[in-house]
C-alpha cells in the first residue's frame, strides 16, 4: 500500500483554520468549497483578461463579440438579444457596442423587421479576432487544468459543478 501525498494547503485552509478556532460550532464545508470556487474563478478571469488584452479587448467586450460568433452566421443579434444573454442593462450593452463599433469589430444596422430596432452584426476583423480570442483565452484555461487535474479529474469536476450550480440556480428561484 502506497502513502498518499499530503494535501496541499492553500488560503482557505487557514481561513477555515482560524474559524475552527473562534466559532468551532460552525459547519464550514460550504465555505471550503466557494471559497475556493470564487478565488478560483477570480484567479482565472484574471489570467483571461490578460489574454484577451493582447487583442485590445476586455472580458466585457470579449463576451458580446463570443456572444455574436456563437449566434452563427451572419452573426447577428439585437441589441436586447445581446443584453438578456449577458444579463446587462441597455445603457451598460450600448457603450459596450459604442466602443466595439469604433473598433470595427461590429456594426449596427436597421432592423429590416422593426423600423425602431437595430441589428449588431459581426464585422469580418471582428469576427477574426473573435476567433483569435477564444483560442487564447482556452489555451490559458487548458494549461491551468491541465497543470492541476487529469482528464478523468477534471470531467469529475465539471460534472459536481454542473450539479452545485444547478442546485444553487433552484434554490433562488
Amino acid at each position: 500500500m502506497s502513502a498518499q501525498p499530503p494535501q496541499r494547503r492553500d488560503p482557505v485552509d487557514a481561513i477555515i483554520d482560524q474559524w475552527a478556532v473562534v466559532r468551532p460550532d460552525l459547519d464550514t464545508a460550504a465555505m471550503e468549497v466557494f471559497g475556493r470556487v470564487y478565488r478560483l474563478a477570480r484567479a482565472m478571469g484574471d489570467r483571461t483578461e490578460k489574454a484577451y488584452a493582447r487583442f485590445g479587448i476586455a472580458r466585457g467586450e470579449f463576451d458580446v463579440l463570443a456572444t455574436l460568433r456563437r449566434a452563427g452566421e451572419p452573426y447577428t443579434l439585437s441589441p436586447r438579444q445581446l443584453s438578456s444573454t449577458l444579463m446587462l442593462t441597455t445603457g451598460g450593452m450600448t457603450g459596450r457596442l459604442d466602443k466595439l463599433e469604433r473598433s470595427g469589430l461590429l456594426s449596427r444596422s436597421p432592423d429590416p423587421h422593426d423600423r425602431r430596432g437595430l441589428r449588431v452584426t459581426l464585422t469580418d476583423k471582428g469576427l477574426e479576432l473573435i476567433d483569435e480570442a477564444v483560442g487564447a483565452g482556452l489555451a490559458v484555461q487548458t494549461e491551468a487544468l491541465n497543470a492541476a487535474l487529469n482528464g478523468e479529474q477534471a470531467g469529475q469536476l465539471a460534472d459536481l459543478l454542473r450539479e452545485l450550480l444547478a442546485g444553487a440556480q433552484e434554490s433562488e428561484a
